[in-house]
């Protein structure tokens, strides 16, 4: 099993950016402290006053669901974002400070996705793991970001395994009472993600060779495209602010019509008129929208993460062999 980090919450200085957004985030986190009365960090409702159950804080919904199912009805998991949201660039809320204050325990990612999360839990005498340790990290191939671990490592099933056992060991710390009952959950879920794997590698196997390029906005599927033998190419590395640039947009008209490549996707927390361009220059068909970042609303078309996985491959499979109804 994977030697999960479970510690106090440490901030990592790295730029004037940061202090600044650091001491912002520590004003709303005194506003928000004070206004939630008598509950001091790491020492609310959670912490098992009244008996109610510890409460864990993950970062996404994506994290939140896969926590859901390591837990069971032993701890009370919930998420910082909510579905639909643009994680890479998220801003915490006076709200958000205030949850997590009172949160026995935090999951993160890692990989530099969350960008705010050391800012977020300044001040907090809350611990955290940090899920994704373990994984074998892909770096970005480009752009500004080159060289950097792309921190999408969650859109492999075979990764999310790893999630799962980092989750298991932070639980059992956490409550350790119910341990027995975490490992077993673990590994019922983990069976689970290796069926999903295994069903999403066999599908995109019937995607010819030459027509086997998954061209996306944000290059958020390479754990994906690693797993089935994908070519992943994308307009831009991570998600960010700022537009699309005519070079990257050009980049991707060019890729799409020397390979001829019948579909192209963009993801569901950006705007995919970037990437309608590319169909209009290319005549490529637009294969439609995939989940990455978040899930969709309980009655969406990815309400859990292996919902998300399925629904990814069977529209790319679709998009790439032309099945699409």
């Amino acid at each position: 099993m994977p030697n999960t980090s479970f510690r106090r919450a440490k901030v990592v200085r790295r730029t004037r950016g940061l202090r600044a957004a650091g001491a912002a985030v520590a004003v709303l986190l005194g506003l928000s402290l004070a206004a939630c009365g008598a509950d001091a960090p790491g020492q609310g409702p959670g912490a098992g006053a009244g008996g109610e159950k510890p409460v864990v804080l993950t970062t996404f919904t994506v994290l939140a669901d896969v926590a859901q199912n390591v837990a069971g009805d032993k701890l009370q998991v919930e998420s910082i974002t909510k579905a639909g949201a643009e994680i890479h660039g998220y801003e915490p809320t006076p709200g958000d400070i205030r949850k997590a204050s009172k949160a026995d325990l935090i999951l993160d990612n890692g990989l530099n996705l969350e960008a705010w999360f050391a800012q977020f839990v300044e001040g907090l005498d809350v611990p955290h793991a940090v899920v994704s340790e373990g994984v074998e990290v892909l770096s970005i191939g480009e752009d500004s970001y080159q060289g950097k671990p792309n921190p999408h490592a969650w859109m492999s099933p075979v990764n999310v395994q790893i999630y799962v056992d980092n989750m298991v060991k932070a639980f059992s710390q956490l409550d350790p009472d119910n341990a027995a009952a975490f490992e077993a959950n673990g590994a019922a879920y983990k069976a689970q993600l290796q069926s999903v794997k295994d069903e999403m590698v066999q599908k995109l196997a019937t995607v010819p060779e030459a027509q086997r390029a998954l061209v996306t906005c944000e290059g958020a599927f390479s754990y994906l495209a690693r797993d089935a033998g994908l070519r992943e190419v994308y307009i831009w590395a991570v998600n960010a602010e700022q537009q699309a640039t005519p070079q990257q947009i050009t980049r991707a008209i060019e890729f799409v019509k020397a390979n001829k490549v019948p579909a192209v996707f963009c993801e569901s927390t950006v705007s995919d008129a970037p990437m309608r361009q590319v169909v209009g220059a290319t005549g490529s068909s637009f294969g439609g929208v995939l989940y990455v970042d978040s899930l969709s609303e309980a009655d969406g078309p990815v309400p859990t993460y292996l919902d998300l996985i399925r629904h990814d491959a069977k529209l790319i499979t679709e998009g790439l062999t032309g099945a699409a109804s």
